[in-house]
């Protein structure tokens, strides 16, 4: 659009000159995502920037306006932890043995992610992925391939031969699905570099996972002190952060010693552990949604009752732990594991503030500032975006009613007015359609057919 040309007006609802570099957005409420009271103002985005916050705004010769009344003016979501290349999985046989295929991993990761750009989820962090596709989808997303979020990657997570979530799915050796197993000091040094030489952003150490006959809470240590440390020392070496998936009190606390920067999950600590955390100001990534899901909806996939309860009281239990860690000044950030049957692309994305409100005790306005300012850290992005403030860039959505008082207003696709990224009005089609390319899915015979009704 010319600058000699009037301002334009959009309502919310409507798109109309996505292309346009000046916005200005009128009448909304604007939740800044650092925490403070709304306030009823203005925003004046130019090229990828925010560059006035304010009542009574000029607009600029050629702008686009967008009339936010009725709405929420807010950062974007940023998901701490989505696994884009999963492709919502219904367990780990179908990530291992079903996921064969690299080019087509992909090209489905490519399509998935534009499932987030229409809930409403500017930036998000990959921490592993199936052959290490992540690496190549963010470089065409920023490419202008590929349209999508902005996006921080891992490579593959390094495991043990103790394994990790997958149990004695994973091999002695080698790599499986998002996994590589790695066995000595010179095989985790090797690793860690290879990755960094492809081009990740950060390096994931499963530092838990689950053993057959382990007599811990949660999840068993497969990594010692020493290893962890040395993973640390060999990426801060070539500038690379260093993440830990972490359920139990031991692995948070020896992942925080050892130098890493950022947590998942962190369940189960205890206050060893939140010393730890809290000595090293190292960020938590909860990631409640997976747990929240089954533990809420669970009889909908016919779970039991039982496994609802345990991840119910799972929630419970480390609530106690991360309200003491956020009162003592530790970052905490909303993370869904969006990628699995439970967490589809582009529904949940919301949830980990709802359960943050519901469980953790915050109010909306800073599960908001967990799901936006704070979580940019996933993004190496702290203070750049995830905030509506001049100087930062503009990746903003606008969505009908008042989320500083509900969050779960997010959840509703209806309520996704407009997508700003990087100071552009994001197109926002309805889905397409789609089926599994074959053998994508695990299947199976059904349920037994038993001769005798009484089952013996």
């Amino acid at each position: 659009m010319s600058a000699g040309l009037k301002a334009a007006r959009v309502k919310a609802g409507e798109l109309e000159g996505a292309g346009a570099q000046t916005l200005v957005i009128n009448g909304g409420r604007v939740v800044d995502g650092l925490g403070n009271q709304p306030q009823q103002v203005d925003v004046l985005i130019q090229e990828s920037r925010i560059v006035q916050v304010g009542g009574d705004i000029p607009v600029p010769a050629g702008a686009l306006q967008i009339d936010a009344a009725g709405c929420t003016v807010m950062p974007g979501l940023i998901d701490a932890h989505c696994h884009i290349s999963f492709d919502e999985s219904s367990s780990n046989d179908e990530l291992f043995y079903h996921r064969s295929r690299e080019g087509l991993a992909a090209i489905v990761a490519a399509a998935n992610v534009q499932k987030l750009l229409r809930a409403g989820v500017t930036g998000f962090m990959d921490p592993d992925s199936l052959f290490e596709v992540g690496v190549d989808l963010r470089d065409a997303i920023e490419a202008g391939i590929v349209p999508g979020p902005r996006m921080s990657v891992g490579g593959n997570a390094l495991l043990t031969a103790a394994g990790g979530t997958a149990g004695r799915l994973i091999p002695d050796a080698g790599r499986i699905g998002y996994g590589r197993v790695v066995n000595s000091p010179a095989e985790i040094v090797q690793e860690v570099r290879r990755q960094i030489k492809l081009g990740v952003d950060w390096i994931k150490v499963h530092v838990t996972g689950l053993t057959p006959r382990q007599k811990v809470k949660g999840e068993q240590q497969v990594w010692n002190a020493t290893e962890l440390k040395l993973v640390a020392d060999t990426a801060h070496e070539l500038g690379v952060p260093v993440v830990g998936h972490c359920r139990g009190a031991t692995s948070v606390r020896d992942a925080a010693n050892a130098g890493f920067d950022m947590i998942l999950h962190a369940t189960f600590m205890d206050e060893e552990a939140l010393a730890a955390v809290v000595a090293n100001e190292v960020p938590l990534v909860p990631t409640f949604t997976f747990q929240a899901n089954l533990a809420d909806y669970g009889t909908a996939i016919a779970a039991s009752p039982e496994l609802q309860a345990l991840f119910r009281k799972e929630i419970a239990d480390s609530a106690v732990m991360l309200q003491k860690a956020h009162a003592q000044g530790v970052p905490l950030l909303c993370g869904t594991e969006s990628g699995f049957s439970l967490t589809p692309y582009g529904d949940w994305h919301y949830r980990e503030l709802e359960v943050f409100v519901r469980d953790l005790g915050f109010t909306p306005l800073q599960a908001i500032h967990s799901a936006t300012a704070q979580a940019a850290r996933s993004l190496q992005l702290y203070g750049e975006t995830g905030a509506i403030k001049p100087g930062l860039l503009a990746d903003v959505i606008i969505v009908a009613g008042d989320v500083s008082q509900d969050v779960t207003l997010l959840g509703n696709p209806q309520n996704m007015r407009h997508v700003i990224l990087n100071g552009h009005l994001v197109d926002l089609p309805a889905p397409r359609p789609r089926n599994d390319p074959p053998g994508w899915r695990v299947t199976s015979y059904g349920d037994r057919i038993l001769h005798r009704s009484d089952g013996q």
